[in-house]
């Protein structure tokens, strides 16, 4: 690990390009981020990494925004934390907000279908490798291969990502079974402030910014989960409840999330213009990425100190195995829905290739993809 110290400029350059490049969702980011600053900058180590990692799973918000985040705090304390999460928002802030305009100006959504059919492969390569650097230390002993195995059965049937997290982390204490202290369950007690559970009323009917503020804050404050339960959170009161959005604009709200780089929770950017202009973009963002930043600056500080406790430890090396489980689901899933051909096929082997040989920058391998994707749709 590199002791030098960082500039805030270079914590900014870094996520900001990777804010704007770093298409596929949260496990591709992780693997981006990973492999930026432990594989090439050596800011952390390989098993700091993994603490982070699975910290930011026991904490509402979205996982990737909040692990650059964490990373930003480790380099150079709470400014660090600031600049490197909103220069990990800014760009697919920027290019959601667009797309919001063009679609309030044209009722439709700028055709993006072809660049992401040559990035998706690359993404997967991506993620791949980043398992395949990260697995060794997760999974160091008998017992937390055989929770990750586990991990990933139950994951695959269906179970919530934070319960496999957190059954994961309390087998492994079980299993573990170091001789009892009397100051245990005081320092193991310290993971509690990880599991906030935050509940803001949003009961406005009209849209204003302070009620389109608190919709999304709330979101922001309690979301565990994929893409998929954000869908679920905002039909709930976009749709259903306060009626500002119709099923069809949510789904392509949601699509523009999907298909933009960045954290899919800039959808809300999206969603804030159609409902209320540049300053609703504005709006919506700060609120749904705002309980982000606050449960960041809270865990942090208590990543060093639980590992001071055997059985806090025990209980973070279950919880960082049973989140390199998810990013084996995550990769397969992303996998099955990109490598669709022979094409996308070569493309996804040979940037791995590239990635494991030559530990080729990632971001001119997304960028050949896109490139390969736009001629490949005309």
């Amino acid at each position: 690990m590199s002791d030098e110290r960082t500039s805030l400029a270079s914590l900014a350059a870094l996520f900001f390009r990777l804010g704007a490049t770093s298409f596929g969702g949260p496990a591709a980011h992780t693997a981006m981020i990973h492999r930026e600053v432990v594989a090439r900058r050596k800011w952390l180590s390989e098993e700091r990494f993994l603490d982070l990692m699975g910290a930011v799973n026991l904490i509402p918000g979205p996982n990737s925004t909040e692990l650059a985040m964490h990373v930003g705090h480790e380099r150079r304390g709470f400014v660090g934390l600031l600049v490197a999460g909103t220069a990990f928002i800014v760009p697919a802030m920027v290019i959601t907000a667009a797309m919001g305009w063009a679609y309030v100006k044209y009722r439709s959504i700028p055709a993006v279908t072809g660049v992401l059919y040559g990035v998706k492969p690359v993404m997967v390569a991506v993620v791949l490798q980043a398992i395949w650097a990260l697995a060794p230390k997760a999974a160091k002993s008998a017992r937390l291969r055989a929770l990750a195995a586990v991990s990933v059965g139950l994951c695959v049937a269906g179970v919530h990502e934070l319960a496999v997290i957190v059954l994961a982390g309390l087998a492994h204490v079980g299993m573990s079974a170091p001789e009892k202290r009397a100051d245990e369950p005081q320092k193991l007690s310290q993971i509690a402030p990880m599991l906030p559970v935050i509940a803001l009323s949003a009961s406005a009917q009209t849209v204003t910014l302070p009620s389109l503020f608190a919709v999304f804050a709330k979101t922001g404050a309690v979301l565990f989960g994929s893409g998929y339960v954000l869908l679920a959170f905002l039909r709930a009161d976009l749709v259903h409840r306060l009626r500002w959005l119709t099923e069809a604009q949510l789904m392509d709200a949601i699509a523009v999330g999907q298909v933009t780089p960045g954290p899919v929770f800039t959808t809300a950017t999206f969603i804030g213009y159609v409902l209320a202009g540049p300053w609703g973009a504005i709006v919506a963002t700060v609120g749904i990425f705002l309980p982000a930043f606050v449960f960041v600056a809270l865990s942090g500080p208590l990543v060093r100190r639980v590992r001071s406790s055997a059985k806090a430890a025990a209980f973070l090396d279950g919880v960082n195995v049973a989140s390199m489980a998810l990013m084996v689901v995550v990769a397969a899933q992303l996998a099955r829905a990109s490598v669709v051909d022979v094409s996308t096929a070569a493309i996804a082997v040979s940037s791995l290739a590239l990635l494991v040989r030559f530990e080729l920058n990632a971001t001119w391998l997304i960028v050949a993809g896109a490139v390969l994707g736009a001629l490949s749709s005309r």
